[in-house]
């Protein structure tokens, strides 16, 4: 049986992994508890360090365009809404058409929460990345990347919502630690509408992460990346979801290839990548992998 030294965060559709519920006879998932899961991140893409990894698709397609050796998979594990990731204090809002020239907390300038709201931000109002100050306290997990020059770090070990209330930043970009109360407040205030419409015309939710096969385990062993994403795919099957409500999930190269050919184009408009991207580059590595079995 092979072992793969995995990491995925806790969700509805990796908990059967976890629990053993979805089991395979062929492959053991070695689950590695990494909390946050993004500190997983720059040790996969720079280091190999893990078999088999959630990892953010900003991250990923930095990862392929820099030559990092990861192997993304047509598997998307979490996705959501974005707008409402963008808050201000609730003693100084701030209107989206107000941005321009402030400065907005990020934890990375390539966070893909980030990513999200500034192409939304783009979209509905039509602020360009560079419009706004962006105020970082950490830097690319990928190595090579250097953040734009309209990107400020140093903060050190300060949290954002404590910036916020001190007034030192005028808006910021949380994601899982968006805080509850009416302390804080959208700076869309019709985040959920915006959001809602979005999916509605778009067909997915944005995503956030996908699951990447290290390159070494993917040519030593092809047949337990495949079991991988099986073992993936009946996980997701066993969690049912309200009819007419936007699945976190995705999986497969054609399902994926619109979602992945708009996250380029806001990477690129970001300046998040160092050349344009093909979505079948993107994914010929896991195609030689899983064949027509993720199709």
């Amino acid at each position: 049986m092979a072992d793969l030294r995995t990491v995925l965060a806790d969700y509805p559709h990796t908990t059967p992994l976890k629990d053993g519920d979805v089991v395979s006879p062929s492959v053991r998932l070695d689950f590695h508890p990494v909390e946050p899961v993004h500190k997983a991140f720059a040790p996969m893409v720079r280091d190999e360090a893990y078999d088999l990894s959630e990892l953010a698709v900003v991250t990923a397609l930095q990862a392929i365009a820099y030559g990092r050796p990861v192997v993304l998979l047509p598997v998307v594990v979490a996705s959501r809404f974005q707008r409402g990731c963008l808050i201000a204090h609730a003693s100084r809002p701030v209107a989206p058409d107000e941005l321009a020239g402030r400065r907005v907390g990020v934890r990375a300038y390539t966070q893909t929460t980030g990513m999200w709201v500034r192409a939304h931000l783009a979209e509905d109002f039509g602020l360009a990345p560079r419009d706004v100050h962006w105020i970082t306290r950490d830097g690319a997990h990928v190595r090579e990347y250097q953040d734009p020059d309209h990107v400020e770090h140093g903060i050190g070990d300060a949290a954002l919502v404590d910036l916020l209330r001190e007034g030192r930043i005028d808006a910021t970009v949380l994601g899982n630690d968006l805080p509850e109360g009416d302390e804080f407040v959208p700076v869309v205030p019709d985040a959920v509408a915006r959001d809602t419409e979005w999916w509605q015309r778009n067909g997915f939710l944005p995503v956030n992460h996908m699951v990447v096969a290290g390159k070494s385990v993917a040519g030593r062993d092809p047949g337990a990346v495949r079991e991988a994403y099986d073992l993936l795919r009946r996980a997701d099957a066993t969690v049912t979801r309200p009819a007419g409500t936007p699945s976190p999930t995705l999986f497969g190269f054609d399902r994926l290839r619109r979602p992945l050919e708009i996250i380029i184009a806001a990477c690129l408009e970001q300046g998040l990548l160092p050349r344009e991207l093909d979505v079948d580059e993107v994914f010929a590595p896991a195609r030689e992998v899983l064949g027509r079995a993720a199709d």
